[in-house]
């Protein structure tokens, strides 16, 4: 059942993301000789509850779809990084926001087919503000509060967009967290 790479070779290097060309065998003989996967690092998002029960969300403008979006706070996982230190560090510097708890709710593949990583959902409670946002040069986003049954109404609406901040909600909703 698995495919056997019979070579590779990379299109593109950065330090954010590979583009790599695998020749592949598949097990019932065929040969693709250019199939192309992408190498992203794993990455983190974190369904944030305030102790009066209002989600922690950062709206900010997609590029690839071309839309204004909410979005769950979150972003790539360092080397040698543990995911859940990741969370709460990406948490606070998109949002100045700190949690009393954290629980990790599951990790899922966002493009299995293509991608290599693996995209962690962690639910916070009791987050705090506690500080500004501390944003990367390439990041402007907006910190919005939003009562969680709304948030659920919204991902139904279309306005949160992202596929696995989609299925983070779903669920941390479905493990009773919301």
């Amino acid at each position: 059942m698995r495919w056997k790479k019979l070579n590779s070779k990379y299109l593109i290097e950065r330090w954010w993301m590979n583009l790599r060309e695998d020749h592949v065998l598949l097990p019932n003989g065929l040969e693709l000789e250019e199939y192309h996967v992408l190498e992203y690092p794993d990455w983190v998002c974190v369904v944030c509850v305030t102790s009066d029960d209002q989600m922690v969300l950062v709206e900010q403008y997609r590029y690839g779809i071309d839309e204004v979006t909410l979005e769950l706070p979150g972003g790539a996982i360092d080397p040698g990084e543990d995911p859940a230190e990741a969370a709460r560090r990406e948490l606070l510097e998109e949002t100045g926001y700190s949690a009393d708890r954290l629980t990790f709710v599951g990790k899922s593949a966002p493009d299995p087919a293509r991608h290599t990583n693996w995209a962690w959902v962690y639910f916070a409670s009791g987050a705090k503000r506690i500080g500004d946002q501390q944003l990367d040069p390439g990041e402007d986003m907006v910190v919005r509060l939003m009562p969680v049954a709304e948030v659920l109404e919204a991902a139904d609406d279309g306005l949160i967009a992202h596929g696995i901040h989609q299925a983070a909600l779903f669920w941390a909703n479905r493990k009773g967290l919301l």
